[in-house]
C-alpha cells in the first residue's frame, strides 16, 4: 500500500480517538488540519503544501508548512521562546505521523536574531533543497531568508501560468526565487524575464532552470532596483504578453518605495505601458491591511478608462486559506470577494492605438 493512503488512513484513526477531545488543543488541531489534506501528500514525498494554518485552524501562533521531506514551523508568538511548548509539541506530532520526514526547521518571526528568523534546524542534517509541484522542479533554500523561498499562497499562479503563457514574452517582476517565471516557462512561454533586486534569489532561480533543463539566458536575468529596471525596459521598447507583478508588501531604496498598503496603483501603472495589447496583467497584493474590497476598488478605479479589465479572480488553495473545522482567530481585514489576504486579480490590457 503506498504510503499516502497509510497516512490517511491513520488519521482517520487517530481522529477518532479525539472525538470526545475539544477541537481546541492543539494536538486536536494539529490531527483535523492533517487529515483533511491527506490528499495533497504524494507518494515520492516531493510536493510542498501547508500543513496547518494556525490563524485559520485553531492555534494562531503556529503554522506549519512541508517542502519535500522537510518540516518548517513558524512560530508567530510576540516573545518567542528558544523552543516553545507548541513548537515541541507540533515537531513530536508531526514526526510520529510522518516518519519519511528527514528534517525540520524552525522560523521565529519575532526573535531577536536574522539566524532565528530564518530558521533555526530542529534535527536532520540538511534541509531539502527542491521541490515538485505539477511536474515542474523548483530549488529552495528554506534558510535563505524570513521567507522559505517558495511562496505556497501563490500556486493557483503557477498553474495558471503553466495552462495559459504557452508561446507567450513575459515579465516577471519582483521575481524572488522566481517561481512564477519557472512555471512560464515550464508551460511553454517563449521568453521568461526575471527581474529582482537581489541577484541571490535570481540564483535560485537559475538553479530551478537547471533542474528541468532549460536553457540560462543571462540577460533574461536582471538584478537590480525594479523602478529604474522598469523605465529602461520601456526606453527600450520592451513588450511583453505577460507582466507578473508580486511586490513584497514594503521596500525602500534609494530609487523608491514600494508600498502595496498606500501606492499599489502606481506600481501597477509603472508596468502596464509595457504589456502588448491583449496581454495580462497578474496582480498581486498580499497587503494584510487592504481589504478585499478595497483592492477591488482600485483595480476597478484603475479600470473606469476602458485600457484595463479584470478577467479572473484567482483563489489561493484551501490548504494555505485552512480548512474549516476548528475556531478561526479574527480577520485584520475582510478578504472578500477574494479568499485570503492574498489577493490575486488577472487584468486584460487593451493599448491605445
Amino acid at each position: 500500500m503506498p504510503e499516502p493512503v497509510v497516512v490517511a488512513l491513520s488519521f482517520t484513526c487517530y481522529l477518532r480517538c479525539y472525538m470526545t477531545e475539544p477541537i481546541t488543543t492543539l494536538a486536536g488541531c494539529l490531527a483535523a488540519a492533517l487529515s483533511a489534506r491527506a490528499d495533497l501528500f504524494d507518494e515520492r514525498h516531493q510536493t510542498a503544501l501547508r500543513l496547518f494554518n494556525g490563524f485559520r485552524e485553531g492555534w494562531p501562533e503556529l503554522v506549519a508548512d512541508l517542502y519535500a521531506r522537510t518540516l518548517v514551523l513558524h512560530d508567530y508568538a510576540e516573545q518567542p521562546e528558544a523552543e516553545s511548548a507548541a513548537v515541541r509539541q507540533a515537531l513530536a506530532f508531526y514526526q510520529a505521523r510522518l516518519p519519511w520526514l528527514q528534517a525540520a526547521v524552525l522560523k521565529q518571526r519575532s526573535a531577536a536574531t536574522v539566524e532565528a528568523r530564518n530558521g533555526l534546524l530542529l534535527f536532520g542534517t540538511q534541509p531539502c533543497r527542491k521541490v515538485r509541484e505539477h511536474g515542474v522542479w523548483y530549488a529552495l533554500d528554506v534558510r535563505l531568508n524570513r521567507d522559505a523561498s517558495f511562496y505556497l499562497d501563490t500556486r493557483s499562479v503557477r498553474e495558471w501560468a503553466l495552462r495559459n503563457l504557452r508561446g507567450k514574452s513575459v515579465l516577471n517582476t519582483f521575481a524572488y526565487t522566481g517561481s512564477l517565471g519557472v512555471a512560464a516557462r515550464a508551460g511553454g512561454a517563449a521568453r521568461v524575464v526575471q527581474l529582482d533586486l537581489k541577484r541571490e534569489f535570481l540564483n535560485v532561480a537559475k538553479t530551478s532552470y537547471t533542474l528541468n533543463g532549460f536553457p540560462i539566458r543571462k540577460e533574461d536575468f536582471l538584478s537590480g532596483d525594479f523602478w529604474p529596471l522598469i523605465s529602461r525596459l520601456n526606453r527600450d521598447g520592451a513588450r511583453f504578453d505577460c507582466v507578473l507583478l508580486d511586490p513584497p508588501f514594503y521596500a525602500a531604496t534609494a530609487k523608491g518605495v514600494v508600498d502595496t498598503e498606500n501606492n499599489f496603483a502606481r506600481l501597477l501603472n509603472k508596468v502596464r505601458p509595457l504589456i502588448n495589447d491583449g496581454g495580462c496583467l497578474v496582480a498581486i497584493n498580499n497587503a494584510l491591511y487592504v481589504s478585499g474590497a478595497e483592492y477591488l476598488g482600485l483595480l476597478q478605479a484603475l479600470c473606469a478608462d476602458g485600457y484595463l479589465a479584470i478577467e479572473e479572480l484567482l483563489p489561493v488553495p484551501p490548504d494555505c486559506t485552512g480548512y474549516a473545522n476548528a475556531a478561526a482567530a479574527a480577520e485584520v481585514t475582510d478578504p472578500a470577494p477574494f479568499n485570503h489576504a492574498t489577493k490575486i486579480a488577472l487584468l486584460r490590457v487593451r493599448r491605445k492605438q
